[in-house]
């Protein structure tokens, strides 16, 4: 089993606030989690700049213009009261969606039994035209949209285990009915959206909302009894995961209180999945996890799991 992880400086080059929990740090901390002994095998390559015409796939031509409008020479621009871009998230950005396109391309051609993309800016909450919740971008609906879109992959999914609600996510798939979406997270939280009734157009969309203070049981349940039969149901072609790190018990934007073998766990019950329903298509990218210890071990269990460990 071939994993690869797709990286670049450039991603610890994106500018926060001081103080901001979506912080360079945590680039730093994921990559020198890699490069540990254990994931010598690892297939390591840089993330390539996304030609902007397929940022269309899932956004509005007037959000990329806006985005790469708003990308300041210097210093700090806010977007919103979350969202920020420096001299170089515009690149950064770019090779986010590029990381998560070629990371699709790579398993779809068999370059690849799986891939990881170590990206940030995070992207699970950029909306068709909007960015928010420290998005540009929304790396994991890019990819899913392209594998359709360049490699016929026509029934494609997107899980999301973030502890925040992937709206923006939601927000790009729900009238498709060739688009499955399937989130677990902490409610209430930010951004206050991804009710269990929440089912999108066609049914093919499922939340389930856990409690401040559920942990582990709770988190398998929801996955294992709920969300994975439902994906299993659908028959996907493609699976692409939204990886946030943030519902662990050491995070402090989350209260969870997961830890790194739940992300293990819930990898590797979708890799099973994926191996039966779609020859072991799995692409994953990088949302949230804020505690910077956690965050490492966290991605240290997921890159671990896609490799089979």
């Amino acid at each position: 089993m071939t994993t690869r992880v797709y990286t670049h400086t450039v991603f610890g080059q994106h500018e926060t606030p001081e103080g901001h929990a979506e912080q360079a740090g945590r680039y730093a901390v994921v990559e020198k989690t890699l490069q540990h002994p254990e994931f010598s095998d690892l297939d390591i390559v840089r993330a390539p700049l996304v030609k902007e015409a397929s940022l269309t796939l899932a956004h509005d031509a007037a959000h990329v213009d806006f985005i790469r409008g708003a990308a300041p020479s210097e210093g700090l621009v806010g977007l919103d009261p979350d969202t920020y871009m420096g001299p170089h998230s515009w690149d950064a950005a770019l090779r986010g969606a590029g990381g998560a396109l070629a990371a699709v391309d790579a398993v779809a051609t068999g370059e690849a039994s799986n891939a990881f993309v170590a990206s940030r800016p995070p992207g699970h909450h950029t909306v068709k035209g909007q960015p928010m919740g420290f998005c540009l971008f929304n790396n994991a609906a890019l990819a899913a949209l392209h594998g359709r879109a360049v490699h016929g992959l026509e029934r494609v999914a997107v899980l999301d285990f973030d502890v925040h609600h992937g709206n923006g996510t939601q927000d790009i798939l729900e009238t498709d009915e060739n688009a499955f979406f399937a989130s677990s997270h902490e409610w209430p939280q930010y951004p206050g959206t991804g009710a269990t009734e929440d089912r999108g157009a066609y049914g093919q969309c499922h939340n389930v909302t856990l409690a401040t203070g559920d942990g582990s049981l709770a988190f398998r349940r929801a996955w294992g009894d709920q969300l994975l039969p439902a994906l299993e149901a659908f028959g996907p072609n493609l699976i692409v995961i939204s990886a946030g790190f943030d519902a662990h018990r050491a995070d402090p934007l989350g209260g969870l209180l997961l830890d790194e073998a739940d992300y293990a766990w819930v990898t590797g019950e979708i890799l099973a999945l994926a191996q039966d329903a779609c020859k072991g298509r799995v692409v994953s990218v990088l949302e949230g996890g804020y505690d910077l210890a956690a965050l490492g071990a966290s991605v240290a269990a997921h890159v671990g799991a896609l490799q089979g460990r």
